[in-house]
């Protein structure tokens, strides 16, 4: 079945604002910039998954020819490119054909990043949510499916797409360890602490013999809790510990297990790792912690710095 161009920008949006925690002002500029490549391609008789990199050259020579400065270049291009990667990472295209592309050169922004109190809260308010004795049968189910899910992601950093595919097989071992599969459908192990072991116990007690392999089952297409629920009951319980919405995101968990990760001394090769990514590179986003972590040792332990 062919999936329209139009529906694929409506999936990567709903990526954009379930997995990244994208605002409402980005999503609608990514909607801008992807409804006039669209247009382009619509003029030209092509589709977004079967683009080329010829493709990705004419548009961007459209733009020049637009007279588009070079920074709106550059984020067009940018929605373009996350849009193809998107489209190759979920199957929707064979090809990635912005790799080569090239456009004004942009600073990269850091990731966003909670702290560890923050992440205390969250997990202290969650935990209370799970255990209120005067909530209804069907809160409680929602409250300690919802404290699960966040000592995982913070105890493992798994994107949210392996998080809320989980199989039931995988909270099941008695090992301080799960296997997750990942992109590419490589397996890697991750470990597991004490609070979210127990809150895997805790959840599947609660499932009892619900039918169906997964861990978080849902009435959905998949079978199994979606992106999208699962962001939009996070900013349910941030605002709940008093944390700015767009503070918080899945994505933005997993950012903080891996700079938390690093600021205590871990290995950048052991994040990626953890991570499931397959190129440092991608990890080295996270440097700005090494960084502020060497200068720290250099200040404290440099027999000449200054006491």
């Amino acid at each position: 079945m062919t999936v329209s161009d139009a529906r694929l920008a409506d999936l990567f949006l709903d990526m954009q604002a379930a997995e990244r925690g994208a605002a409402r002002n980005t999503l609608d500029a990514y909607a801008r910039d992807l409804a006039d490549y669209l247009s382009y391609l619509a003029e030209r008789g092509e589709r977004a998954a079967t683009a080329t990199p010829a493709t990705i050259r004419g548009f961007l020579a459209s733009l020049d020819e637009r007279g588009l400065k070079a920074s709106s270049a550059a984020r067009r291009l940018s929605a373009v490119r996350q849009f193809h990667k998107f489209l190759y990472t979920e199957g929707h295209a064979a090809s990635e054909p912005t790799a080569s592309s090239k456009g004004p050169k942009r600073e990269q922004g850091l990731p966003k990043v909670m702290s560890t109190d923050e992440v205390d809260r969250l997990l202290r308010v969650a935990r209370e949510a799970a255990e209120r004795e005067d909530a209804s049968p069907a809160e409680r189910s929602r409250a300690v499916r919802m404290h699960c899910l966040l000592e995982l992601l913070y105890a493992t950093g798994l994107r949210v797409s392996e998080l809320v595919s989980l199989p039931r097989s995988a909270a099941r071992s008695r090992e301080a360890f799960m296997i997750v599969r990942g992109k590419g459908r490589k397996e890697r192990l991750v470990p597991l602490g004490a609070a979210a072991m127990e809150s895997c116990r805790l959840w599947l007690e609660h499932l009892g013999a619900a039918p169906g392999p997964w861990l978080f089952p849902a009435e959905s297409e998949a079978g199994h809790l979606t992106r999208q629920a699962f962001a939009r009951d996070l900013k349910t319980i941030a605002a709940m510990a008093g944390l700015r919405a767009d503070r918080v995101s899945p994505h933005v968990l997993r950012h903080a297990f891996a700079s938390h990760l690093l600021q205590n001394g871990a290995d950048l090769r052991v994040v990626q790792e953890l991570l499931g990514h397959a190129d440092i590179a991608t990890t080295q986003i996270y440097t700005h912690v090494l960084d502020e972590r060497l200068k720290g040792i250099v200040r404290d332990l440099h027999p000449m710095s200054e006491a």
